[in-house]
């Protein structure tokens, strides 16, 4: 077995760095600046989005990097590190719209689409994108991408910073991912890379679309995030996510309330949907995960981190059994985790593939990648990837 890989962050400055010089080795001239925006993992509060809930996601210290420049033209024109050979991707934005829009390319040309249809001024660009945030791992790297984009653009269009304008762009992002993509995601992927703090976990509530700031520390206990990319393919667009969208606002119609966020009857609702259906099961995750980030945000306030290993567990079960979106490689990874002395271990992000987090006390971080090196090798699987996870900052310029 080989040693545990992990994959390290850039400094900002590197980061911007390398985006600069691959734009003028693209363009043959210097970029206007370099902006750079995290990718994320979700601490717990799954699939709660879309259901106006509550969830508590933390920006990676990972980043997309773009270096930009107005384009003299109304086309986006865009390169990056992380394609095969030489090829610039490029559309006119009278193109852009929904089912007319293939590559990644999409995620920045529908940004720009979205803040226009929001009567947000945009300009058209020319981008090359940098990044350390593993692509396919359930940490948010094409809603990094977005919104990197979306800081860019605004900062060019000399829109002032402010919360306000944050949330904005995060609508501006959405659109790009649900509507040109074609992702029926539900905004925490873009209010993480956007709206997060340095050294805290951030409370999103989709009811009322507020957020709040709670430190988030664990380095105090001598305790540490560690992300485990499990290599497993994420995909969010292959009608899977779609379904189980579909099955909550089903289960909320029959329930007769406007989003499962309002059902605080537990028992009720399975005497209605059936605690075996699909409808009950799907639900029941939802509600039951609701209530977790509830817990979770106690916990994090008092800083009683005993209590992450039994809300990590209930959050995987109930994503396991209730709403079937974990895989044989994200299961292993938790209980291998577990088993080497992790404190806690879950999936993170929307499933189907991904990643698992554990929290893990400093002095056996080495141990538990090795135990889930070793369990990933006996069960055939591709080697795991592993990064640490601290708090960090939210999308913002660099140079």
């Amino acid at each position: 077995m080989d040693e545990p890989r992990f994959e390290l962050a850039w400094t900002r400055e590197e980061g911007a760095a390398r985006a600069a010089l691959g734009f003028r080795q693209r363009f043959g001239t210097d970029p206007v600046g370099v902006w750079a925006a995290p990718g994320r993992v979700n601490i717990i509060g799954e699939h709660t989005d879309y259901n106006q809930g509550l969830c508590a996601p933390i920006a990676l210290p990972h980043c997309v990097y773009a270096a930009v420049a107005p384009s003299s033209d109304d086309t986006v024109r865009l390169a990056s590190a992380q394609s095969d050979g030489d090829g610039l991707w490029e559309l006119p934005m009278s193109e852009v719209r929904p089912g007319n829009v293939n590559g990644w390319g999409a995620y920045v040309a529908g940004t720009i689409w979205g803040m226009r249809q929001r009567l947000m001024p945009a300009p058209a660009i020319s981008g090359y994108v940098d990044s350390c945030v593993p692509f396919g791992a359930g940490l948010s790297s094409s809603a990094a991408l977005s919104c990197v984009f979306a800081v860019a653009e605004a900062a060019l269009a000399g829109m002032p910073d402010s919360a306000g304008l944050r949330i904005r762009l995060v609508d501006a992002a959405r659109d790009a991912e649900n509507q040109i993509v074609g992702a029926p995601t539900g905004g925490l992927d873009q209010s993480a890379s956007l709206r997060s703090a340095k050294a805290h976990v951030l409370i999103l509530d989709f009811q009322n679309n507020t957020a709040r700031q709670v430190p988030f520390n664990l380095a105090s206990s001598r305790l540490e995030l560690l992300v485990i990319d499990t290599k497993a393919p994420h995909q969010l667009n292959d009608g899977q996510y779609g379904a189980r969208r579909a099955s909550c606002e089903a289960a909320a119609r029959k329930l007769g309330v406007a989003s499962l966020r309002e059902v605080d009857d537990l028992e009720q609702a399975m005497r209605v949907l059936g605690p075996d259906t699909v409808e009950g099961r799907r639900a029941r995750h939802v509600i039951t995960e609701i209530a977790r980030v509830k817990e979770f945000e106690q916990v994090a306030r008092q800083g009683s981190w005993e209590e992450l290993g039994r809300l990590f567990q209930e959050s995987h079960d109930s994503l396991r059994y209730d709403y079937e979106v974990t895989v044989p490689e994200l299961d292993v990874a938790v209980e291998s985790a577990l088993a080497a002395g992790a404190h806690a271990a879950r999936m993170t992000g929307g499933g189907f593939g991904g990643s698992v987090i554990a929290v893990v006390p400093a002095e056996r971080l080495q141990r538990v990648a090795n135990g889930v090196s070793a369990a990933f090798a006996q069960a055939g699987f591709a080697p795991p990837a592993f990064l640490l996870g601290t708090p960090s900052a939210p999308a913002a310029r660099v140079v």
